[in-house]
């Protein structure tokens, strides 16, 4: 009984997405015939034109995930090390703020850098995408990486003290190894949030050369037709680095998650 409840669930959550896959392989031709459960004459025209137009946006949604992975972990790794171990005054308040950051709508942030940006003349570009992406990773990935880097005995830190490590490599060569599962959270929750990012992107580039994904959908969206087929086989092609990279850190990522809940 309880497999078969389990495999129902699953059935429905998965569905969405069998459904996205089902009417990228719909013919156009098809769209507005009664809808059915698999495609009668399926079609690759789709997935075709989205190799054929949407390679460069997808190459600059790659960048800029990437870039924002680099940048926040940068911020972050750091100001949870300090926050864990250094424990410098004001910390709880420091974390506090951190998590009130996250609390803050999107819609305001990316207002308030657009101003700052066409004052500063760096809207559309790739790496002002990256700026305001990291804004929202940072504090998420520091939280995460202050309770795991907390978990790091204290001893072993004062025993690289002892023979003369001083807090930067202690940083380097004994907590960021330690990390390996927080890191590698943290990079992936960056990646996500910046792959999925269309906020930002419409509000600070929505006019740049270098547009990611989210924006590149919208060839296919018009006034009076949408084009259903290669809409959906973007939403495909777009869904496979995330599902690898989730896949392939899955193991990592519940390590990083659960890490510091429980102490000795």
């Amino acid at each position: 009984m309880r497999t078969a409840v389990g495999v129902l669930l699953t059935a429905l959550m998965l569905f969405p997405v069998y459904w996205m896959i089902n009417v990228s392989l719909t013919p156009m031709s098809d769209m507005r015939k009664p809808p059915s459960l698999y495609p009668v004459h399926p079609t690759t025209e789709g997935y075709e034109r989205v190799l054929r137009e949407q390679l460069p946006y997808l190459g600059t949604s790659l960048l800029v995930a990437l870039g924002t992975v680099v940048l926040t972990l940068a911020l972050a790794a750091p100001a949870a090390y300090s926050l864990a171990k250094l424990r410098p005054a004001g910390r709880r308040t420091l974390g506090f703020l951190l998590l009130v950051a996250q609390m803050i709508p999107g819609i305001i942030m990316a207002l308030g850098f657009y101003g700052i940006y066409v004052k500063l003349g760096i809207t559309n570009t790739v790496w002002g995408l990256v700026l305001a992406d990291s804004t929202i990773a940072v504090p998420f990935a520091a939280l995460i990486l202050t309770s795991f880097m907390a978990s790091v005995p204290d001893e072993v830190l004062q025993a690289a003290r002892i023979d003369g490590a001083g807090p930067w490599r202690s940083f380097v060569s004994i907590v960021l190894p330690s990390s390996r599962n927080g890191l590698i959270t943290a990079a992936l929750f960056s990646f996500l949030w910046a792959w999925s990012d269309f906020l930002f992107a419409a509000t600070l580039d929505s006019g740049g050369r270098m547009q990611p994904l989210t924006l590149g959908i919208y060839r296919y969206i018009g006034n009076n037709n949408q084009e259903w087929n290669s809409i959906m086989a973007t939403a495909v092609v777009a869904s496979v680095p995330a599902t690898v990279l989730i896949v392939v850190a899955q193991r990592y990522v519940a390590a990083g998650v659960t890490s510091g809940a429980v102490k000795d």
